[in-house]
């Protein structure tokens, strides 16, 4: 098929999933930018406990993720679980207007993370069952690209709410937060209704009914063997939050950080569809080696950076390297298990990503204010940490069957 006719013939679902996404990321980036700063700066909460509520949020949740994947593919089910998901992620933003404490924002961050957990492997299933095989790069690469133009747009809200409420200061302050909680309820209510009135169901082949078991039986060696090396690489892969984190440190205001972040997010969004696409011609295992490759760079530039533009230069080539692997590792994974057992695959493949969000945030946390300190690296030590974990990782998948 000719890439002039490709997009034409892209299915319903696979629109409708990209739009649901991208109203859904303008909430989302609308917070979770300046909720580490909010944590930081309102609050006073310090980075290992920041490290530990994200972690806490995104394991926790994953039991979910993986429970949901498997339940999608014993009801034959994708759209209704998505829907449900992204509904309680609405509830759970709203009630961060309340937070005055560590406490509630690890409730509403787990309330969130809880229906991304129900979302995500159905929502995922839902566009890998909806797609030719030929097309699965671009889908995911066009989804992505949804995704992160939402997160893009998120951020542009967020600036200009910022600009308006408190100018040029360097910490957030209560009200500007507030602020932007009330105003985020907006699309993530029309991200709901998006999906549950535009989106097909598309039912996957017939499975035997069975209890839960969550073991990897059925699925191919390839896919767990990329299971253990994805592991060690998310080991090294703290929340964005200590990127976010660093960059104050180093003078950038909370405009600067959001200026920062509309960067990241617009060059993602500009490369993931030809990501995306040029992994169904070159393959994917090469394209994530070089994405992981490119992220440990940057890690070790942000262990070294200096000044506010430095980390706003590095951010930018962030955005590559999330080009290059967040779509294009689930269109790998559908590559990797057949049709019947995808539901499971993805419950699996997100719930590796959110088990280990724990350790790794937990580690990067007590790198930067223990060890870090200790060893008279500070900061960088936990960019060093992911560098080479990233190197490793990069490796290992290079050499694998």
């Amino acid at each position: 098929m000719s890439k002039s006719s490709a997009w034409p013939s892209l299915p319903r679902n696979v629109w409708v999933v990209t739009f649901t996404s991208l109203l859904n990321d303008i909430s989302s980036e609308m917070l979770s930018n300046v909720l580490p700063l909010f944590l930081f700066n309102v609050i006073g909460v310090k980075t290992n406990v920041i490290g530990l509520i994200e972690g806490i949020a995104e394991t926790t949740a994953s039991v979910i993720k993986l429970f949901s994947g498997w339940l999608s593919d014993q009801l034959g089910q994708r759209k209704s679980l998505a829907v449900i998901g992204y509904g309680l992620s609405a509830l759970a933003k709203g009630a961060l207007y309340l937070a005055d404490g560590a406490g509630w924002v690890l409730g509403s961050r787990f309330g969130d993370r809880f229906g991304k957990g129900i979302r995500t492997a159905p929502r995922d299933a839902l566009l890998a069952d909806s797609i030719e095989p030929h097309q699965r790069g671009l889908a995911f690469g066009l989804h992505k690209a949804g995704d992160t133009a939402g997160a893009a747009l998120g951020i542009v809200v967020a600036l200009g709410i910022v600009w308006f409420t408190q100018r040029n200061v360097l910490t957030l302050e209560r009200t500007t937060f507030q602020t932007l909680t009330l105003l985020s309820l907006i699309p993530a209510l029309l991200a709901i209704t998006v999906l549950a009135l535009g989106a097909r169901e598309v039912a996957p082949p017939p499975v035997k009914r069975a209890a839960p078991s969550f073991n990897l039986a059925g699925l191919d060696q390839r896919f767990k063997t990329f299971l253990l090396i994805l592991g060690l690489f998310t080991l090294g892969n703290s929340s964005d939050a200590f990127l976010i984190l660093r960059a104050q440190t180093v003078g950038l205001p909370v405009i600067g950080i959001l200026g920062m972040m509309l960067t990241f997010n617009v060059i993602f969004a500009s490369l993931a569809t030809p990501a995306g696409a040029l992994s169904d011609k070159i393959g994917r295992k090469r394209l994530l080696v070089g994405g992981w490759l490119i992220y440990g760079l940057i890690y070790l530039g942000f262990a070294q950076v200096t000044e506010g533009w430095q980390a706003w230069v590095l951010m930018a080539f962030y955005g590559v390297y999330y080009a290059c692997t967040e779509g294009v590792a689930k269109a790998y994974v559908a590559d990797l298990v057949p049709a019947e057992k995808r539901g499971t695959a993805y419950g699996v493949f997100n719930a590796t990503l959110g088990f280990l969000a724990l350790p790794a945030s937990v580690i990067a946390g007590i790198l930067w204010q223990g060890v870090g300190s200790w060893a008279g690296l500070g900061p960088s030590a936990p960019f060093y940490w992911g560098a080479l974990l990233a190197l490793l990782a990069s490796g290992w998948l290079w050499f694998s069957p």
